[in-house]
């Protein structure tokens, strides 16, 4: 007997303009994106899936009992802000118990005109947290898009597994690089043309433009038949035409490491600091394979790093979690490799992004509020961030500003002990404290007649937030700061816990009281944190950790250097 589940409990679509051509007036998911992302937090467990035999297992989704709610905002050229601002107040009205948002803007953008942030806004006063993305714009600092301190920003980190493709050249040695593809030459060698002898001069290309295999710089005559060497990194838009026209594959090199793996509608391969051309005149390429990436989990090269730039002390992203190379279901009518050349129909795909991150920390935070189903937003990513894995600034040396307070546990997030908890006033206090934010700005925001006065203008600093961040300026690295914060307690029993700070030796960080007796589940308890000393490098970390024996309750504390404009 076949019994159905219904998985998906509804779907719509939102477009405030006329659709471009090429676009499905419907739900259904013809880029696949949004099928990945879903199943990531919700798919129901499949065994043997895989793409091609890459990633061969049980696939199955972080909450494989919980449903879906779908809500299409975006389409081939973008989203727009009245759909997503429209899709936030359904899925709101719908009674949604956590929104996943893998979008995001290249920029980031005032909250006030933020409709990401707004949106967001209007789901935390109704008691929805909401999971963002937090770009894929790294690993330049300040590049974090989604910021706002009511939602959650899931950075990207790797898993201990990757996938690279085989190079074998006519004397049998054997380079492998980064790269998804399912295709085989089964060990047969064609010819090697290196791009920077196939110029397209007819388009006023010349050898050292064509090198780097850019768009209409080659002369695609040349290329056919043979095994394309670029000087580059290419997408898979870009070999697209070199496809079409009878490359049998593509060889990229350069001096760049590349930390994960981009998917190929050819045979292809990325290999670093190899100039395979002068080495033979023929190679093979064979079908991507798994290894073991022993040195994960760390925080992607892509994966967009703080600070945070519409707030400077509030630490951005918040965490990360896996996002490198996920397999999860795929929609048969998308192109694997994201072109529509690509024929290929699958219904699995293995694809890298923040977007795979947001998804991975929505289910655990699903996981989290089934248990606790009265838990605020706030309390429910606190109990993610403060029982995260903390991780290693030598791996990662943009620190907290990559992976926030640490990798995500699963296992742990369900039992945090304390929560850092927050609601709607604590933001609007926030909100008015903001340097330079209105009445009218804020009210942007809350959809309301909020007021800004002195009475509710807050110090950024005493924002319930389970992280600590304060920026100071080059010609100010003597610093003296202090925070407040209140602690809940969600376990049923009395319990004291004490404060272990770890600082760096420039820095003195001390709690007040360094002590806290809970009473019970609900009881609070408020305390201070002052950081005082001299700021002797860009970057400098420490952090709390809260415990009673049993729950290590930890924040970061970050304390960098910045240019303020």
């Amino acid at each position: 007997m076949v019994v159905s589940i219904r998985k998906i409990i509804g779907a719509r679509t939102y477009r405030s303009e006329k659709l471009p051509p090429g676009n499905i007036q419907s739900p259904r998911d013809s880029e696949g994106h949004g099928t990945h992302t879903a199943s990531t937090v919700a798919g129901g467990l499949v065994s043997e899936a895989s793409l091609y035999g890459l990633g061969f297992g049980t696939a199955r989704g972080g909450v494989p009992s919980a449903r879906i709610a779908v809500y299409k905002i975006c389409w081939s050229d973008g989203c727009y802000d009245a759909d997503i601002l429209a899709a936030f107040d359904d899925a709101i009205a719908d009674g949604v118990d956590i929104i996943s948002l893998s979008v995001g803007g290249s920029e980031v953008k005032s909250y006030f005109t933020d409709s990401i942030a707004i949106g967001a806004f209007h789901a935390i006063k109704h008691g929805i947290l909401t999971s963002n993305s937090a770009g894929n714009e790294g690993p330049e600092y300040f590049t974090t898009s989604n910021v706002s301190p009511w939602s959650l920003s899931v950075a990207a980190s790797t898993i201990d597994r990757k996938f690279v493709s085989r190079v074998q050249l006519a004397n049998g040695t054997v380079y492998q690089g980064p790269a998804i593809h399912t295709f085989d030459l089964m060990g047969k060698q064609y010819p090697l043309i290196h791009g920077g002898d196939a110029p397209n001069k007819s388009g006023g290309f010349n050898s050292s433009i064509s090198r780097y295999c850019n768009e209409n710089s080659l002369d695609l005559s040349l290329v056919k038949g043979k095994i394309l060497v670029c000087d580059s990194i290419l997408r898979a838009s870009t070999v697209e035409s070199v496809n079409k026209n009878g490359a049998v594959g593509i060889i990229m090199q350069g001096s760049r490491f590349k930390d994960y793996a981009s998917s190929y509608p050819l045979p292809a391969s990325y290999l670093h600091s190899t100039n395979i051309n002068t080495l033979s005149s023929t190679a093979t390429i064979f079908k991507s394979n798994e290894i073991l990436n022993a040195s994960a989990p760390s925080v992607v090269s892509f994966s967009s790093r703080g600070p945070n730039l519409a707030t400077l002390d509030i630490l951005k992203p918040d965490l990360t979690a896996p996002g490198v190379e996920i397999l999860a279901a795929w929609s048969p009518i998308a192109p694997v490799s994201g072109i529509a050349g690509d024929s290929r129909s699958v219904l699995y795909n293995i694809i890298s992004g923040t977007s795979m991150s947001c998804p991975h920390a929505t289910a655990i935070a699903v996981y989290v509020k089934t248990f606790n189903p009265t838990w605020s937003p706030a309390a429910i990513k606190s109990a993610l961030m403060t029982t995260a894995f903390s991780m290693n600034a030598k791996v990662n040396p943009e620190a907290e500003f990559a992976y926030g307070a640490g990798h995500i546990n699963p296992l742990k997030a369900l039992n945090p002990g304390l929560v850092y908890n927050a609601t709607e006033t604590d933001y609007i206090n926030f909100l008015c404290g903001q340097e330079g934010y209105t009445t009218e700005m804020v009210r942007h925001i809350t959809g309301d007649k909020t007021a800004c006065t002195p009475a509710n203008s807050g110090r950024v600093w005493d924002l319930n937030y389970p992280s600590f961040a304060f920026s100071t300026t080059p010609s100010q690295l003597t610093i003296n700061q202090f925070f407040t914060r209140t602690l809940t307690n969600v376990e049923f029993n009395t319990s004291l816990y004490t404060a272990k700070v770890f600082a760096p030796p420039s820095l003195r960080i001390t709690v007040d009281p360094p002590s806290l007796l809970f009473n019970g589940i609900g009881d609070t308890k408020s305390f201070k944190l002052t950081v005082q000393g001299t700021v002797n490098q860009n970057i400098v970390s420490g952090s709390l950790v809260w415990t009673d024996g049993v729950h290590q309750v930890r924040s970061p504390i970050t304390v960098y250097v910045v240019k303020k404009n």
